[in-house]
């Protein structure tokens, strides 16, 4: 088979593109520089230059391939500039699954976020539930406006499965969620809310769930491609035995969510990681789904948190020249 895919130069997108060579797959991507995706390359992806925000740049590409990946993403918290949101994440959608239906591409899969359901307040939630409130950040924003041009696509017969991952971790991030990490294993993380709550995912397990999504999954339905939930706080408990750093603090979540409008007025000042959106999401707030419809009809099976976590700070340690 054939697959084209976005985001290929990224963390997710990597994961897809290898694991589609390695299964004797041609794949094609989408890259904006040639010259920084000799990666791919050595893997034998055949590359085009091009971008989501461009949709005829991609044209090329997508000719002739038997199903798209659309994976490529903005992700950033707390960023002075949040343009990403709205050129690529929502009209970069938009522009990946037009393209997609005049070249009539008989499968796709997208890549949304368990970020579009928000502060699940505790509960979790599955594929059914839909929340209509404000979000609270740029990105929880941007995705769900990209989840409903998904679903208008759906809705006007576009053969398209949508995958939701939750937290992804594992090695070779560079999301902000390594920026912790790294800020953990240098002593400089000195606390962390006790309530903040996500279901985490393994990136090689959230590249299999894209997989099996395009093997096994019905056009028209959404898979919560998510881990078991796992409080912010414990994995840095675990972290800190692992690298024999000292633990975050911990705080109740009301003090981070004050500290973030405290921060306002400074934010300019301030690394992006202590901005006033980043303090706010992780201000005692749950992210939450089940995966049980995953599991039952895509076989999606991640691994727990405690195996990859570890691996994780290990892979960063090593980085770090710490062991």
């Amino acid at each position: 088979m054939k697959y084209f895919i976005t985001g290929a130069t990224g963390f997710v997108g990597g994961e897809v593109a290898k694991k589609l060579i390695n299964a004797g797959h041609k794949v094609h991507a989408s890259v904006r520089s040639l010259d920084k995706a000799s990666a791919l390359q050595s893997l034998g992806v055949r590359l085009f230059e091009g971008d989501v925000t461009d949709k005829e740049s991609m044209r090329e590409a997508m000719t002739g391939v038997d199903g798209v990946f659309h994976v490529a993403g903005w992700y950033k918290i707390g960023t002075r500039d949040k343009s990403g949101g709205e050129k690529v994440n929502i009209q970069g959608t938009r522009n990946v699954l037009e393209l997609m239906q005049e070249l009539k591409i008989k499968k796709g899969v997208y890549t949304s976020t368990l970020a579009v359901n928000s502060d699940t307040k505790g509960k979790v939630v599955d594929e059914t539930y839909h929340y209509t409130g404000k979000h609270l950040s740029e990105y929880d924003r941007s995705k769900a406006v990209a989840h409903e041009v998904a679903k208008e696509f759906i809705a006007r017969g576009l053969p398209l499965v949508i995958v939701q991952p939750g937290l992804i971790y594992g090695p070779g991030d560079t999301s902000s969620i390594r920026e912790t990490v790294i800020s953990h294993l240098k002593g400089q993380l000195p606390m962390l809310p006790l309530e903040t709550e996500l279901t985490w995912a393994h990136v090689d397990d959230v590249a299999d769930g894209h997989i099996l999504a395009m093997e096994k999954g019905k056009p028209g339905e959404n898979y919560f491609i998510c881990g078991e939930r796992y409080k912010i706080y414990d994995a840095y408990l675990l972290a800190s035995k692992t690298s024999g750093k000292k633990a975050p603090s911990p705080v109740s979540p009301k003090f981070m969510a004050i500290l973030s409008v405290l921060v306002k007025p400074f934010e300019s000042l301030l690394p992006e990681v202590y901005s006033s959106e980043a303090l706010r999401i992780v201000a005692g707030v749950t992210y939450l789904g089940d995966n049980s419809k995953a599991k039952r009809e895509l076989g999606y099976n991640p691994r727990p948190v405690s195996e990859g976590w570890v691996e994780t700070i290990r892979h960063e340690m090593k980085l770090l020249g710490m062991i």
